[in-house]
C-alpha cells in the first residue's frame, strides 16, 4: 500500500502511562509531528521511564498516536506540560484535550492548581489546544514572555511565553468532560 494512504481507524484511543520500551516509538511520532523539537531518542527514553506518572501515551490499534510530557514543577502547585503531540492518523478526534484531562486527574497531579506551558506567538494549534482546554475546565488562561528570544536562545529560536491556566477547585468538569 502507498504510504500517503490513510487506513481508517477504530475505536476509542487508549490512554496509559509510558513505559521506558516507548521511547523510541514516542521519539519517532514527536519527528513528525512539527514544529516540535526533536529531543533525543534518550531523552524520550528517560520521560517514559523517571517521570511516567507525568505523561501519558495514546494508542489506536496498537500504535501510539498521542504523547503528552509534563511534570509537576518543584515548589510550585503547578503541572508543566512540555510537549503535546497528535500522530496525524489521530487528528480530529480530541485526542490532546483528551490526554491533558486524564493527566490533570491523576493522583500524582492532585495538587497542581495551575497547569503551565510554553508556548511560541506562531504555534496556532497549540494556542488553540490550550485556550478550548482553558474554557472546557472553566479555567483562565493568561501567558507572558518566559524564556526570550535574545536573553535565553541567543537568537535561534523564537520567545517561548508562558502560559498559565488555572483549575477549577472541583474537578467535576474534568470528570464530566472525560
Amino acid at each position: 500500500m502507498p504510504k500517503d494512504v490513510s487506513i481508517p481507524r477504530t475505536g476509542k484511543p487508549h490512554l496509559r502511562k509510558p513505559e521506558a520500551t516507548d521511547g523510541a516509538a514516542i521519539w519517532d511520532l514527536i519527528r513528525v509531528c512539527k514544529p516540535l523539537d526533536e529531543n533525543s531518542m534518550y531523552c524520550n527514553l528517560v520521560q517514559a521511564d523517571h517521570f511516567r506518572d507525568t505523561c501519558v501515551v495514546a494508542e489506536l490499534d496498537g500504535e501510539i498516536v498521542g504523547w503528552i510530557s509534563g511534570h509537576m514543577i518543584p515548589g510550585e502547585d503547578a503541572f508543566f506540560v512540555w510537549q503535546v503531540a497528535v500522530g496525524e492518523a489521530a487528528r480530529g478526534m480530541g485526542l490532546g484535550k483528551m490526554m491533558l484531562r486524564h493527566l490533570v486527574r491523576r493522583d500524582e497531579c492532585k495538587d497542581a492548581e495551575v497547569m503551565k506551558t510554553t508556548i511560541t506567538r506562531d504555534n496556532a494549534a497549540s494556542w488553540g489546544l490550550f485556550r478550548s482546554f482553558a474554557r472546557d475546565v472553566g479555567g483562565t488562561l493568561s501567558d507572558e514572555p518566559h524564556f526570550t528570544k535574545h536573553d535565553h536562545f541567543d537568537g535561534a529560536h523564537d520567545t517561548e511565553h508562558m502560559v498559565t491556566i488555572t483549575l477549577p477547585e472541583k474537578r467535576a468538569t474534568l470528570k464530566r468532560a472525560a
